[in-house]
């Protein structure tokens, strides 16, 4: 049995162990009393918040129960916030904002010190008004040369107290691929930014402050991204001196199994893609503290057209595959656990009420169960995006409902950070109006509205989310069978197992808007027959800007040429044997273009050919 059978085991193991607990709280008095009582402090030690309207609200919210089964149920098979299994957030606190009165809801493992917000922990109560906590939105851009991006990234970011910066990179960077190389002119800057150098990093963060704690980078890139995770710290270096390198703050997309499964954007075969990502993902653990070096994505699953099923499923295994794959290097569960994050989509239907709740139980049984991690590599650290897919041209302005309704969803589920998409995104890059509307959409639910902001659970454990959560957690762990019965995660790649998945599903939903039982509104239902076709400006590169990334590139080709040559023979060298390459990569970085670095590695190790 593999990993990931021991996880589906672990599982119903525990839901086996929670009915237990809950027969034991009902025939053991003892037992019983005790729970009643941790139940009766929790609550007596929740402290009370006002809303603007002066109502009184506790700062969580509890079900209404005094049965010591029930009481049971709730703690172990659901969790108080920042508890395991998590089902009920990651933290004990998110989303809501400063209260004067500090208190404690009663954690009972966690007595002294602060908790992440800095409420104290052992039910006393001060009157110290608590720093602003940081906001979940994340800002994404990718557009064009870096000066550009850099100059959305500072019109986004002008009100937000954090600087929490996405990077989209055009399809040039995607695939590893110079801007100066022939016949690609046409596609710089396009669908993203064009990133060739060190400098170009620099350009495209110039302006924010890399090592402050409320600067935090993504970055969307996996096949060459240890070679672009490599010129971001050679570019911060450059900025900062070396001793920025552990206060880099962030995350890099890096995941390549979704990239088999669903994209394609690989640039290496599969197994040097994993040496690769291996050897940064072990560099960052030891060197970079608060980097997480994989972002484990389900989102491009659920927009290659997996059902929201599949897409948890598969990013869940693909998680577990890289938790085994790091254990294999000699590597403790609790030096990478706590470093890897997650990415998923949040679309429309049902299951997004609770697929990722149901995604963070999971994992956390999981990790502690079938890996023997601990608190912090237990925890589900989760991006959320609101679907692309679910984006239409027709009527296009109704997007912004959409995606108002998705973002509901995504911070029901507690998403730790969250990017809304442009309702004009059918047609091109986002306008800064667009885009500013997509950020507005969430400080609405955030800042104006008063959902998220004053009780924790405000809108979780309905008697519908509670059979979605059933139902969901059911069919993903039907799914890893699936998938152990082919050998794991790798053997089922090989099989072409989940890409046909994926596949069978995005006709299926292509079928049910055609046939009209999946109604999308304005497009096969409410449709306007006289609507005409919006004026919308295409976001474009200038070909004079093109020229210019061409120019600067060969300028720096030109300057580095000899020493990108010992660069890159070192590199190669390094390649051919067991030794971590991300030093030798760090040194290329400083000197060679992504071009130069990914093409002499495809020279020791080969490219990757898209299985058929």
């Amino acid at each position: 049995m593999s990993k990931l059978g021991r996880v589906v085991e672990a599982v119903e193991n525990y839901n086996r162990f929670v009915l237990d607990e809950v027969r034991r709280a009902r025939t053991e008095t003892k037992f019983g009393q005790q729970l009643l009582e941790r139940w009766n402090r929790i609550k007596a030690n929740t402290p009370i918040g006002r809303a603007p309207t002066g109502l009184p609200l506790p700062r969580l919210a509890l079900p209404e129960i005094d049965e010591p089964g029930e009481i049971a149920r709730y703690l172990l098979g659901d969790g108080l916030p920042g508890e395991f299994p998590y089902l009920n957030g990651a933290y004990r606190e998110m989303y809501l904002e400063p209260l004067r009165e500090e208190g404690s809801y009663g954690n009972e493992q966690e007595k002294n010190g602060h908790g992440k917000n800095g409420h104290s922990k052992n039910g006393k109560k001060g009157v110290a008004k608590l720093a602003e906590t940081e906001e979940p939105t994340r800002l994404f851009s990718g557009m064009g040369l870096a000066e550009d991006t850099n100059e959305r990234f500072h019109y986004l970011g002008a009100h937000q107290r954090s600087k929490r910066l996405s990077t989209a990179f055009d399809g040039l960077t995607l695939y590893g691929i110079d801007s100066d190389a022939p016949g690609v002119f046409g596609k710089i800057g396009e669908g993203g930014v064009a990133v060739d150098t060190v400098e170009d990093m620099e350009r495209l963060y110039a302006g924010f402050d890399m090592g402050a704690p409320s600067f935090s980078a993504s970055m969307t890139i996996s096949g060459p991204a240890p070679i672009i995770m490599a010129m971001y710290i050679a570019a911060a270096k450059r900025r900062f001196g070396p001793s920025v390198v552990p206060k880099l703050r962030g995350t890099i997309q890096a995941d390549i199994f979704k990239e088999v499964q669903a994209q394609n954007e690989t640039i290496f075969p599969v197994e040097a893609s994993l040496r690769f990502l291996a050897d940064m993902m072990e560099y960052t653990t030891r060197e970079m503290p608060r980097w997480y070096p994989v972002s484990i994505s389900g989102y491009h699953i659920g927009e290659a057209g997996a059902t929201p099923v599949q897409q948890a499923a598969y990013t869940l295994s693909n998680g577990f595959a890289y938790a085994e794959m790091m254990a294999a290097r000699g590597i403790h569960v609790d030096q990478f656990g706590p470093r890897l994050s997650f990415f998923l989509d949040c679309g429309l239907d049902v299951e997004y009420i609770a697929l990722a709740r149901v995604s963070r139980r999971i994992w956390a049984i999981g990790m502690r169960d079938a890996f023997g991690a601990g608190t912090k590599a237990q925890m589900f650290k989760l991006h959320t995006q609101t679907s692309g897919r679910s984006l239409v041209a027709a009527e296009f302005k109704n997007n912004l409902t959409r995606t108002a309704a998705e973002l509901m969803l995504a911070y029901m589920n507690g998403s730790n950070s969250c990017h809304s998409n442009s309702a004009d995104e059918p047609f091109t890059t986002p306008s800064e109006e667009w885009i500013r509307l997509s950020a507005h959409g969430q400080a609405i639910l955030l800042d104006e509205s008063g959902i998220f902001k004053h009780t924790m659970n405000m809108l979780s454990g309905s008697p519908g989310m509670k059979a979605v959560e059933r139902a969901v957690e059911a069919a993903i762990l039907e799914e890893f069978r699936q998938i152990e019965e082919l050998g794991g995660v790798v053997a089922a790649i090989e099989h072409r197992y989940q890409r046909s998945q994926i596949q069978n599903a995005a006709h299926r939903y292509e079928e049910q808007i055609y046939d009209g039982t999946r109604s999308i509104i304005g497009l096969n239902k409410y449709r306007n027959a006289n609507e005409k076709p919006p004026k919308v400006e295409l976001v474009r590169t200038p070909r004079a800007k093109k020229q210019i990334q061409v120019d600067r590139l060969k300028q720096f080709k030109k300057r580095n040429a000899a020493k990108a040559a010992k660069a890159l023979d070192r590199l190669a060298a390094v390649a051919e044997t067991d030794e971590n390459c991300f030093p030798a990569l760090l040194e290329a970085a400083e000197v060679c273009s992504l071009g130069q670095i990914s093409g002499r590695l495809q020279e020791v190790v080969g490219r990757f050919r898209p299985m058929v």
